[in-house]
């Protein structure tokens, strides 16, 4: 990264205080994004550090290190980068990531009795300090808002547990609109709804762009350890 470690921060300032909009797709403005890009992130949507959220459900410690975590679940192609970086926007080399989340129908493997894996893996970061997962956009169950589950581990130890989150006018389009995800009823929470999602706040969002070989999100994780 070329930032010297004060315009970095003085970067994350700057961008940590943009408006995210959450209702659509690229809302960051491409002067932003490339600010951010000039100092080696993925994304503007940046935090000093990334929220603790609550686990959530069915967190598995499978061991399962693959970028490519689908197996074979149907729905729309997704990659998710998770860049994790210290305060200054240093990026953490080697850090484990684990990744887990539903699939179109609601579902997560390896519970009520199975040993399914499908939608989960861990990846380790690059030297930018990204791990990136091939899968699916997640599908929905009640009560919660369009999420996927992370956690980030320094060494042996766990340095955060979180979740992302993902711009609402694209999940309704998706659950309207894209088989097999309008096989189900709508979604009965929103965003603004939930309140995993609200005390995480904007930098929980991932930016999401529609690319040819499906959507890219992004994400940029803060962590202290």
């Amino acid at each position: 990264m070329s930032s010297t470690p004060i315009s970095r921060r003085l970067l994350l300032a700057t961008l940590a205080a943009t408006p995210l909009v959450t209702t659509g797709i690229g809302a960051f403005p491409s002067a932003t994004r490339a600010e951010a890009a000039g100092a080696g992130l993925i994304t503007p949507n940046v935090c000093i550090l990334s929220p603790e959220t609550t686990e959530g459900p069915y967190y598995l410690d499978r061991g399962l290190v693959r970028q490519d975590i689908r197996e074979d679940r149907d729905g729309a192609a997704m990659t998710l980068a998770l860049q994790v970086v210290r305060p200054d926007c240093t990026p953490v080399e080697g850090a484990r990531v684990d990744l887990w989340h539903c699939d179109a129908a609601g579902d997560y493997s390896g519970v009520s009795g199975d040993d399914g894996t499908f939608l989960r893996g861990i990846q380790h970061t690059d030297d930018t300090g990204v791990a990136r997962f091939q899968t699916i956009y997640p599908g929905w169950y009640p009560g919660r808002a369009t999420h996927a589950h992370y956690m980030v581990h320094l060494g042996d130890t766990r340095v955060l547990t979180s979740q992302v989150f993902f711009p609402q006018a694209l999940s309704a389009y998706l659950y309207r609109s894209v088989t097999p995800y309008d096989e189900r009823p709508r979604p009965d929470t929103t965003n603004g709804a939930d309140r995993i999602a609200r005390r995480a706040g904007d930098g929980a969002f991932a930016a999401v762009r529609e690319m040819p070989e499906g959507y890219h999100a992004a994400l940029v994780v803060g962590v202290a350890g």
